[in-house]
């Protein structure tokens, strides 16, 4: 099968090669690969065993061709999208992956393409883990959002709305008009030096809770928490915290596979928008990869296998 792969230990490049479709064992599940979700982490996950040349990625969408011996609630022919991250078979960038059951996998609705269903597990997931941490924020309460235009902040503002939330989100000004169209009741662009302070203006005290999604700006975002607010740094920033605020921790084990699934029903029934910056085909991943790694993005890129 074709794979982009990192060829051997110590390439710090990625390749597409011809390498041998994965066997399952009785827990996985085969997947015929339709689309894989593109990400800027997606060269840099490798299970401590991993074996090379490596097919690297972490989320897709696609059809289930087999499963293992002790596999239930899943049949040949099921569409499912699914994160699969840190599997010593190899990731997503490839024509077939094994994805164990212990993943998160999730049935893709009758209605939705396989392009929409590869771009909704990580950011999703990963914003719907945020939330759970999130306890701060009451029904009308606030939060901010530095980093508001990618897949991230794009299902931050929406599911935040759909809590009764008032968001405030960061992008450059070309994205602004984007950002009040998912419901940002206040935006501001990062670039100008007095951003914070427009915050403060928008919600005097400070917001309850800030998601800090771009690496390097939690420490500035929590400028604009409240005393005793919360701040959560969906990269993993460390940052020295003052007037109380706690800067929380990803809740990583937290299983949000009820919510994910809901929002896929509400994104096949129009009440979340998914933006698909650009669909690339399959030859041209590293194309999306370099683009995905500017981080300035707006939305998610996907690949299509055809």
């Amino acid at each position: 099968m074709r794979a982009f792969v990192i060829p051997h230990d110590g390439a710090n490049i990625v390749e597409l090669a011809e390498v041998p479709k994965p066997q399952i064992d009785d827990d996985e599940v085969l997947v015929r690969v339709r689309a894989v979700g593109v990400g800027i982490h997606d060269s840099y996950f490798f299970p401590p065993d991993v074996r090379y040349p490596f097919p690297i990625g972490i989320e897709a969408a696609g059809i289930v061709e087999e499963i293992g011996g002790r596999v239930t609630g899943y049949h040949p022919g099921d569409r499912i999208a699914y994160v699969s991250s840190m599997q010593p078979k190899g990731g997503t960038w490839a024509e077939f992956v094994a994805v164990s059951t212990d993943s998160l996998i999730i049935p893709i609705p009758a209605g939705m393409d396989f392009a929409t269903a590869a771009a909704v597990p990580v950011a999703g997931n990963t914003v719907l883990r945020a939330f759970h941490a999130l306890t701060a924020v009451p029904s009308g309460g606030s939060l901010f959002i530095a980093g508001g235009s990618g897949a991230l902040g794009t299902f931050g503002i929406q599911l935040a709305r759909q809590r009764h939330w008032r968001v405030g989100a960061s992008a450059s000004e070309v994205n602004h008009d984007y950002l009040r169209s998912l419901g940002a009741e206040m935006v501001v662009d990062y670039h100008d030096p007095d951003w914070t302070s427009q915050v403060r203006d928008w919600m005097p005290g400070g917001v309850d809770a800030a998601m800090a999604v771009q690496p390097g700006t939690a420490a500035e975002t929590a400028r604009v928490v409240k005393d005793c607010g919360q701040l959560i740094p969906i990269s993993g920033d460390s940052a020295a915290t003052e007037r109380g605020v706690r800067l929380e921790t990803m809740p990583y084990q937290v299983d949000v596979s009820d919510g994910t699934m809901q929002l896929m029903s509400d994104i096949e029934a129009g009440n979340v928008h998914v933006e698909i910056e650009r669909v690339y085909p399959f030859e041209d991943a590293l194309t999306a990869l370099a683009k995905v790694q500017t981080r300035r993005a707006r939305g998610k890129s996907v690949l299509r296998i055809a």
